[in-house]
Formats: structure tokens, C-alpha cells, sequence
């Protein structure tokens, strides 16, 4: 019988691949738009080490079913500084994990079914008028559509096997041989990366095998390539972000990568220990099954589905124990003697042990709101361009920010029932300190981004420094900086200053303006010092338990 390769093969094939794709982002549109918000702030508050990192990552992904989308999440928590990259490596092998489920679910033989539940779901999406019902039924269509995508492949793909020029080609996949195992792996690595979707070339390698049209181990061996490709995804959304968030990427590089080498080398006994599992849920994945007169292998995406699965946990039980080598060894990569500065992302101080120890805690949070402004003071260094600055300032604003958030949250847990009216009050002047000292830092990151991004004349520089020294005198009375002589506050004001910027005849009128709005954000740092200052001095310093908190002598783990 002759085979019509456009109503036989391309739109069905085609077709259910389209719809495939389409279930995907349903699914992911309807489970993240149900919960993304609710998972990606767990998973900031539960991934706070290695182990727990995995759990989460499993637990999340298997929900919202993206490993892509779980990993540019965690990229983007990395970048903000609210995940650390030792507990991104983490979450990154859970994604593995959880993503793998929805491979097994994939295999199950529901396509006709598919339709129908889809073409249900369907109905009450568009006649729900409640947005949480209408996104259930959305995740539910999309879930639906992929199984009848993948049975419209596989009915698709099947004429394919009497067209003898296209068996041929496929036939030199020869997973027999080790050389022919990694060219179906690299081949399927390049498919998945430029369709950014490991889910989407494993449903066509499911597809391709149980038409008969691939070999199972085969396969299986495109399987194991997924997991390369779609490490491309959180690359390119780590390109503009900071060097935590692209070594995060890195590490989801290099897990997937060290996983697919080691399961490579040990393909052909995981092969025989897969046969041997087959037995438990049908037999051989190789025994045809004749429906319509047609042979199909309906135990192939079977047999993928549980071998990503397992491929996926191996991978996280062998490499787990090296979690700390691939921070050690990540952290070097992209290095500069800048990153030997100080971190001030993460507290020094804030140690939750303190918490019960009222005068240390409150030390902590003196010691933590003096690296916050010593934070904000590297923004005029930035500003004039010193060397030893910080490079980037949004990255190094991040980091503040970080910081005071931290500061905040642990200040509030000071008040307990046990405080006197003084010690409240005390309490509460830290936090509108931490307040006014964010505030600080970020006039002053706004100050170092203008003068960064704006171009400005000689003359227009002498004024922008002459600003900046005015701060920097101002931030002498509440930052201990023992190696900088006492110094005094220029004895011209800031109108002064502004009326000789407008009065300057050769600055453009342009310029002037950028100078002014630049002075009146300067002018507002020297303020919040000034209440910074106030602040400090409307406490007793000695309400702490009766005597001044002394600052922590060392740096306490933060929890």
C-alpha cells in the first residue's frame, strides 16, 4: 500500500506534535498561574540547605512539571541573593527528579482518552467564570492534549517504516555500539536544545518508539541526551544576571553533563537491569503488540519513562556527596579579587541562637546596620571611580538590599512579651534605623548609576565630587572609620552649591539640569545621614539589659 506522506505522515505527525507542545504550556500556564507564586516563595524559605534543596526541587517540579521553568526560577532567586548557590546546586538536582514524573505519566497508554477529557476540560474553561477553576481545567486540557499529541505521533510515524530510504537513515542510529550511544545522546541534546523542552523530545522519542520507527534502546539513548539540551534554557536566562546566578546555570550544566557521561559508560548494564525491571510491568519493550492490523510497541515509552526516571536519581545519589567540591569549584569560575571583598549579601552577625540573649542580639543588629551603611558608603567610591570599588552597581545594590532585608526580618523577632516600654522603644529605633539606612544606600546606588550612565564636563564633575565629599564627611558621624581623620563638613550649603551650578555659564543647560537633579539626590543622602545620627541619639545605648550591647567580637553563622 502506498503511503501518503502529507495526510499520513506530516499531519498527524506535525499535528500531534503541535498539540503536544500546546498541552505543555497549558499545563505549565494553568499550574504556575494556580501556584507559582505560593511555590516560589516556599521554596525561597525551604531550600536553605543542600538536602532540603533536593526535596524542594523534586516536590515543586513535580507539580508545576517545567524543570525549566524550576531552574530559571532558581536562577533568578540566586540573583536577587534570596537563595544561596550552595542551595540552588541542590535544587537544581531536585528539578531533575521532579520533572521526570511527568516522563512516567507521559508513557501511561491514554491517548484516545485524551481527546475526550480534553475536549471536557475544554467546556469548563470557557464557561467558568472563576479564575482558580478556569486554570485547574486549563492544566487539566493541556495534560489531556499530551497524551493525544503523543497518539497522534505515534499513529503518524508509523508509515514510516515502509518507506525503506527513511529506515535506512534511522537504522545507522545503531545503539549496539558505544560510538553509536553517544551520537543518539548528542543528537537528541541538540533537538532538546533548540526546542528548549526535554519533555517535548522525549515525548517524540516515546512517539518514534512505540511506532516501531526507533529501536527501544535507541530510545533510551535519546533519553539520556534530553537532559544535556535543556541545560541551554537556564544559560541563556542567566547572560545579563549577576556571577552567583551564571554559576547557578553552570552547575546545572555540569550536573547534567557529569550524570549523562557516567550513565553513557554504564549504558549496557543499566540496559540488562532494565530488562530485567520490564518484567515487573509487561515483559520485553522490543515485543510488538498488533492493534488494526498494525504492529506497535506500546512498552517502549514504558521503558523510557522509567529509565529517566532512575537515570534522573542515580545521577542526584552519586553526586549529591559532592555538592560542597561543586560550589568550591563553581566559585572559582569568573573570580576577581573584588569578590575577595567583603560579601554583603549575606549577615555576619545575625545569629538566631542570639534571639534569647536580648543586649547580644541587639549588638548583632547595631554590628549588621554599620555593614549596611559601609555598604551604601562603596556607592561613592563607585561614584568617583575608585579601584577598589565594586564593579557593578546593581549587583552590589542587590546585595545591600539583601542585607537590610535580613536585618528587618530578624529585628522584628526581637519584640517578645518579656521587654520593658524602653527596651520596645529601643527595639523599634533599630528598625527605623535599618529603614533610614536602606533608604541611604539607595539614594547613593541611584547617585553612582547616574553618574555611571551620564556624561558630564569638567566642570560638572567638580561639582558632582564636591557633592560626594559633603556625604562622605556626613557619613564620619555614624560609620567607625578609625583610619580616616577627623574631617569637617564644608562650611557652603547645598543652596549655595546649586546656585553655582545654575550660575555657570559654560555647563549646557542640559547638563545643568542632570547636575541639579544629581545635587538634590545628594543633598537627600546628607539628610538621611543626618536622621540616621538623630536616630542613634534619641535611645539610651545602655537600655540593653542594663548595660551597651557590645558588638559581636567574631562573624556568627547566619541561619
Amino acid at each position: 500500500m502506498d503511503v501518503d506522506i502529507f495526510k499520513d505522515i506530516l499531519v498527524p505527525v506535525i499535528g500531534g506534535l503541535g498539540i503536544f507542545l500546546l498541552g505543555l504550556e497549558f499545563m505549565d500556564n494553568g499550574i504556575q498561574a494556580l501556584s507559582v507564586n505560593k511555590m516560589r516563595k516556599w521554596l525561597a524559605t525551604m531550600a536553605g540547605t543542600p538536602a532540603k534543596g533536593v526535596v524542594a526541587g523534586t516536590i515543586i517540579t513535580g507539580i508545576i512539571q517545567s524543570s525549566t521553568a524550576m531552574t530559571v526560577m532558581t536562577v533568578g532567586l540566586v540573583n536577587a541573593g534570596v537563595l544561596s548557590l550552595r542551595s540552588a546546586i541542590g535544587v537544581i538536582m531536585g528539578a531533575n527528579i521532579g520533572t521526570t514524573l511527568g516522563n512516567g505519566l507521559i508513557a501511561l497508554p491514554l491517548g484516545p482518552i485524551g481527546l475526550l477529557s480534553a475536549g471536557i476540560f475544554a467546556c469548563v474553561y470557557c464557561f467558568s467564570k472563576v479564575d482558580k477553576v478556569r486554570n485547574i481545567a486549563l492544566a487539566a486540557m493541556g495534560f489531556s492534549l499530551i497524551f493525544y499529541g503523543l497518539n497522534l505521533m505515534t499513529g503518524g510515524l508509523k508509515p514510516l517504516r515502509k518507506m525503506p530510504a527513511v529506515m535506512d537513515v534511522l537504522s545507522s542510529l545503531d545503539s549496539t555500539t558505544f560510538i553509536g550511544v553517544v551520537s543518539c545522546a548528542l543528537i537528541a541534546a541538540l533537538i532538546t536544545a533548540m526546542i528548549h523542552s526535554s519533555s517535548a523530545t522525549i515525548g517524540i522519542v516515546m512517539g518514534l518508539g512505540a511506532s516501531g520507527v526507533l529501536e527501544w534502546q535507541t530510545a533510551i539513548a535519546f533519553a539520556i541526551g534530553a537532559d544535556l539540551g535543556t541545560t541551554i534554557t537556564s544559560w541563556i536566562a542567566s547572560l545579563n544576571l549577576s556571577k552567583n546566578a551564571k554559576r547557578t546555570a553552570y552547575a546545572h550544566i555540569a550536573f547534567n553533563f557529569i550524570g549523562v557521561c557516567v550513565v553513557l559508560a554504564l549504558f549496557f548494564p543499566a540496559i540488562q537491569v532494565l530488562k530485567w525491571a520490564m518484567g515487573f510491568f509487561g515483559g520485553d519493550p522490543g515485543a510488538a503488540v498488533v492493534v488494526d492490523g498494525q504492529e506497535t510497541y506500546p512498552l517502549v515509552p514504558v521503558a523510557v519513562g522509567m529509565f529517566s526516571i532512575f537515570f534522573n536519581i542515580f545521577n542526584v545519589l552519586i553526586l549529591f556527596p559532592f555538592v560542597s567540591t561543586f560550589e568550591r569549584v563553581l566559585s572559582r569560575i569568573g573570580h576577581t579579587d573584588a569578590e575577595d571583598a567583603e560579601d554583603y549579601a549575606e549577615p555576619k552577625y545575625l545569629d538566631r541562637s542570639l534571639l534569647g540573649d536580648f543586649p547580644r542580639a541587639v549588638g548583632a543588629v547595631r554590628a549588621e546596620s554599620g555593614r549596611v551603611l559601609e555598604a551604601g558608603a562603596l556607592f561613592i567610591a563607585m561614584a568617583r571611580g575608585e579601584k577598589q570599588a565594586p564593579k557593578d552597581t546593581a549587583e552590589h545594590w542587590e546585595a545591600t538590599d539583601s542585607l537590610s532585608r535580613e536585618i528587618r526580618a530578624y529585628s522584628a523577632e526581637l519584640f517578645t512579651d518579656d521587654l520593658d516600654r524602653t527596651q520596645m522603644d529601643l527595639v523599634g529605633s533599630l528598625i527605623e534605623e535599618v529603614d533610614f539606612t536602606t533608604s541611604l544606600a539607595d539614594s547613593l546606588h541611584q547617585i553612582a548609576r547616574r553618574v555611571e550612565r551620564d556624561d558630564f564636563s569638567p566642570a560638572g564633575k567638580a561639582y558632582i565630587a564636591e557633592g560626594l565629599e559633603r556625604v562622605d564627611v556626613a557619613l564620619d558621624h555614624v560609620i567607625d572609620r578609625p583610619e580616616t581623620a577627623a574631617r569637617e563638613t564644608a562650611p557652603s550649603s547645598f543652596e549655595d552649591l546649586r546656585w553655582r551650578v545654575i550660575d555657570t555659564a559654560s555647563l549646557p543647560a542640559g547638563e545643568k539640569g542632570a547636575l541639579l537633579a544629581l545635587l538634590g539626590s545628594i543633598e537627600r543622602a546628607e539628610a538621611l545621614v543626618a536622621r540616621i545620627a538623630a536616630e542613634r541619639a534619641s535611645v539610651d545605648p545602655g537600655v540593653a539589659g542594663g548595660a551597651v550591647a557590645e558588638q559581636p567580637s567574631g562573624s556568627s553563622p547566619s541561619a
